[in-house]
């Protein structure tokens, strides 16, 4: 479905990513898992337009998207759940679900696709009228998630979704993106720190260290790497 194929983003001067190539395979879980600064969740921005490439081609579906503009890659199929959540904290749940489907015309279709998130989230239907900004940490990495699922897409972009959450939320969380997964046939390409629970849930792993692709392979093969042990996996 998404093949990254010599990637080179800059900040200014200074080069985030050394022309990376990876794939995500139709229907699987892929995980980029890497220290902080390894160019993880620029890979992400850059998929998703909100930055432009310096060289290299991101070809979703057979096209090359590399530099088009977001709400275009967006239209296409492919969704992200930010770094930090990124909701909008003063408006209702149900309206930060609203701004997900914003490319979406028919109201039936904006009512479907709200009734599959409060299936798959019941806090968030239990929490339809609250203020986002008032949620609890996890409450509102499902608004991030949920959101991203309004727009109906077919690639999922999750960057960070257990950042800050409590472990028993963490494992929630991750049962939902296997669910998601499976239930719905969608591809997902994550970004986690927690490089154990990234690795159970996902079929094939990259690791990405100062903007370069230095390993990759199934999840099961990257588990068991000597490497990967000691500097991802406590040993």
């Amino acid at each position: 479905m998404l093949e990254i194929k010599n990637l080179a983003v800059n900040y200014g001067a200074i080069a985030a990513l050394h022309g990376i190539s990876l794939s995500v395979p139709d229907g699987k879980i892929v995980t980029l898992i890497g220290a902080n600064g390894a160019g993880k969740t620029t890979t992400l921005k850059t998929i998703s337009g909100l930055l432009k490439p310096a060289s290299g081609e991101i070809v979703y579906d057979g096209q090359n998207i590399a530099g088009l503009a977001p709400h275009r890659i967006v239209a296409r199929g492919v969704s992200q759940s930010p770094e930090g959540r990124m909701i909008f904290a003063n408006l209702t749940v149900h309206e930060n679900l609203q701004l997900g489907a914003y490319l979406e015309k028919n109201r039936e279709t904006i009512r479907r696709e709200l009734g599959r998130v409060f299936a798959l989230f019941p806090r968030l239907k239990e929490r339809e009228k609250q203020i986002a900004g008032t949620l609890s940490g996890g409450e509102q990495q499902m608004l991030a998630i949920g959101r991203a699922l309004m727009s109906r897409p077919r690639l999922l972009l999750l960057d960070e979704p257990s950042l800050g959450l409590a472990p028993l939320l963490v494992k929630t969380i991750f049962e939902k993106i296997v669910e998601i997964n499976r239930q719905q046939n969608l591809t997902i390409l994550l970004v986690e720190q927690n490089a154990n629970l990234a690795l159970d849930i996902s079929h094939f792993a990259y690791v990405l260290e100062t903007g370069k692709v230095v390993l990759q392979g199934s999840s099961a093969e990257l588990r068991q790497n000597p490497k990967v042990k000691s500097a991802y996996l406590g040993g």
